[in-house]
């Protein structure tokens, strides 16, 4: 596999690098619901939920391809 300039496999940082902006979107979403939620506006703090959920999803499946990466040996600089 290749191995970026991190040592790291390609895969391993892009996987890593979606991981860390969905969690960091999703830390950023909150502040957008409370935003929506004190302007009275309920159909789009809905709508941020939503995208939050998504990118929660998104994190805990970058999770999980990440253990089976380190548990199969795959993508390792």
């Amino acid at each position: 596999m290749a191995t970026g300039e991190t040592g790291f496999g390609d895969v391993t940082f892009d996987l890593i690098s979606v991981q860390y902006h969905s969690l960091k979107a999703g830390h950023d979403y909150g502040q957008y619901v409370r935003d929506a939620r004190n302007a009275g506006l309920e159909e789009v703090a809905s709508f941020f939920e939503t995208v939050m959920a998504e990118d929660s999803e998104r994190a805990a499946r970058c999770h999980e391809l990440l253990a089976e990466l380190t548990r199969s040996g795959t993508d390792q600089a």
